[in-house]
């Protein structure tokens, strides 16, 4: 007797959906993990993932959209009313509300802000001001501040009183700021619990703590957190006053979320995430904003070949050599665009360094073209057993690969000394490029040699 299949969560969920079960949903996402519960929701229609949202409570459903990508929890957002979204939001850390609306249309997100609690709608505003890459953009409006006339007695019974309102903040410490929010000190709880309640908390904060700029950008918060065991950073403005906190987690989850956007773009998805749970045409127009434009470069390109068609003709062999030159020369330009996009984002190189830069590189380019080289012109030649072609190809690839590691290294740091994202335009600006060199040595290389191997 065959063994039956278990049903896939996905299509329970489905049936529950369709029937409006909602507590049979709680209790189905109760026993998953957040990654299964992500990949259900992404495998349901369009229109169950709507009606999942709008059967729940809001509590329910903000819990369930912080299991998923902030992206695919906007398109999910976008789709039921304004009342169900803002009361959705409202029930998230203003942090979250923040980044699920930053990837929704203006006018919508305002919407949304506008049908939310005053108070709430003006601490998500005030997050979504800042770029999502600086200290403002990722710190959390959730930590305990007290005034610096407070004592620990004090301080203690506002912990009692509201312990319900704090249990989701991080209360390893306290920020003690003066009458005009300046911030001036740190409180850390065990010497707040151990201590006298009438003790005076300036006795015991830390004074001159470790603070960033509400402008701080990531690669800075991401050095800091790399050079410290920092749980949280208390953000400022430029007058000192404490505006909230940046946490470690968040930086970490910010460097993460900024590496996968990066490799999109390097791989030619241009505009944001993309999930395949997202409309067809959306998907599809989002890809060919790049591959539009990578037809006219690989048409520049091929036109070197159109200019050395009677050579190409002559020596029928070069064909096959031609994609492996351009193809190896483009894997080695693409390691050194990696290496620099990585240590520009990190802060270890700066645009202004280009030359430091391609002085390191054009070693190894000689190196590897050298070698490489000598490889690809020995197949040529123990192919055709023609010692010269195997001296055309093998020295077209080694001059390929020195231009295309010395552009792959250089290209990256132009770019964003243009203030273009280096990501998005690297790639395609260097296979162009290569392509084009290693047609043109190729076909050049036997243009002058075309009596020894025609």
């Amino acid at each position: 007797m065959s063994k039956k299949l278990d049903i896939p969560i996905w299509e329970t969920l489905e049936k529950y959906i369709a029937a409006n079960r909602a507590e049979s949903i709680i209790k189905l996402f109760d026993q998953t993990s957040p990654a299964e519960t992500a990949r259900s929701i992404a495998n349901l229609s369009e229109e169950s993932r709507e009606r999942l949202l709008t059967l729940l409570d809001p509590d329910k459903a903000a819990s369930l959209l912080h299991s998923i990508p902030d992206e695919q929890a906007a398109d999910i957002i976008e789709k039921i009313s304004v009342e169900e979204a803002a009361a959705i939001i409202d029930q998230m850390p203003a942090d979250e509300q923040a980044d699920i609306l930053s990837d929704i249309k203006s006018e919508e997100a305002e919407a949304i802000l506008d049908a939310m609690p005053a108070d709430d709608a003006s601490v998500t505003r005030q997050i979504m001001e800042y770029p999502p890459d600086t200290a403002g953009g990722i710190m959390i409006k959730q930590y305990l501040a007290y005034s610096d006339q407070a004592n620990c007695g004090e301080i203690i019974n506002d912990l009692q009183t509201n312990q319900e309102k704090y249990t989701d903040y991080e209360v390893q410490y306290a920020y003690i700021v003066s009458g005009t929010n300046r911030l001036s000190g740190v409180l850390k709880m065990r010497d707040l619990l151990l201590a006298k309640k009438n003790t005076p908390v300036q006795t015991l904060m830390i004074r001159k703590p470790q603070q960033v700029n509400v402008h701080t950008s990531l690669d800075d918060l991401i050095q800091i957190i790399e050079d410290n065991t920092y749980i949280g950073m208390p953000v400022t403005d430029n007058k000192k006053r404490l505006l909230g906190v940046v946490l470690r987690t968040r930086v970490m989850e910010a460097s993460t979320h900024r590496a996968e956007i990066s490799l999109l773009k390097f791989s030619g998805i241009t505009q944001g995430e993309e999930f395949r749970s997202m409309p067809l045409l959306q998907r599809t127009f989002r890809r060919l904003s790049w591959l539009s434009i990578n037809i006219v470069l690989n048409v520049i390109a091929a036109s070197v070949i159109a200019f050395y068609q009677d050579t190409l003709s002559a020596v029928i062999a070069l064909a096959v050599f031609l994609p492996i030159i351009s193809d190896m020369s483009g894997c080695s330009g693409n390691q050194s665009v990696a290496v620099s996009i990585r240590e520009l984002t990190i802060g270890l190189v700066k645009p202004s360094e280009i030359l430091r830069v391609l002085k390191k590189e054009i070693g190894i380019g000689l190196l590897n073209g050298m070698i490489l080289g000598i490889l690809l012109g020995l197949v040529a030649f123990l192919w055709q057993n023609n010692l010269y072609l195997g001296i055309v190809i093998g020295g077209a690839l080694a001059a390929n690969t020195i231009v295309s590691i010395s552009l792959g290294s250089t290209i990256p740091m132009i770019l964003r000394s243009l203030k273009i994202d280096p990501a998005l335009a690297s790639s395609p600006v260097l296979t162009t490029i290569t392509d084009m060199c290693g047609f043109f040595f190729t076909l050049y290389f036997a243009t002058i040699a075309l009596k020894y191997i025609s």
